[in-house]
């Protein structure tokens, strides 16, 4: 199929297949004497994996590691390794971001905690006093 038409069916721009030809992830093209490229049914199905890693987090960099340029070499533990890896990256940016949450929440609750006659730079003053003591500072 060419290059319009494999646009049209994987939702992709020509530019972004494109793209994804010259860095080495779509290696499933043939090009004509005219220049046009052609693409067989595979690449459709790699253009859909390109899109459901970068869905899941996955950079461009670790796509290119795990999805050969023939889909009859995929390996499967590799796969597995590299899937449960980013579960692995996942929980921990979780974690993070929880903390971060939970931090944020306090800071709010903190701030809305202002007495009603106390001015908005006193009540900024007793927020960042309190956050000093809570650093260790």
């Amino acid at each position: 199929m060419k290059i319009g038409d494999l646009a049209k069916r994987s939702g992709q721009t020509p530019s972004r297949i494109r793209f994804y030809e010259r860095i080495g992830l779509l290696k499933l093209v043939d090009r004509r004497s005219n220049g046009y490229r052609t693409y067989p049914p595979e690449a459709l199905v790699v253009l859909n994996l390109i899109d459901t890693a970068q869905n899941a987090g996955f950079s461009l960099d670790e796509i290119r590691r795990m999805v050969p340029s023939d889909l009859d070499q995929w390996q499967h533990e590799g796969l597995l390794d590299a899937l449960k890896a980013k579960v692995d990256e996942i929980t921990a940016l979780e974690t993070r971001l929880g903390r971060s949450k939970a931090q944020i929440l306090g800071l709010i609750a903190e701030i809305e905690s202002k007495p009603g006659d106390m001015a908005c730079k006193d009540n900024a003053r007793r927020v960042m006093a309190r956050m000093l003591v809570e650093a260790g500072g």
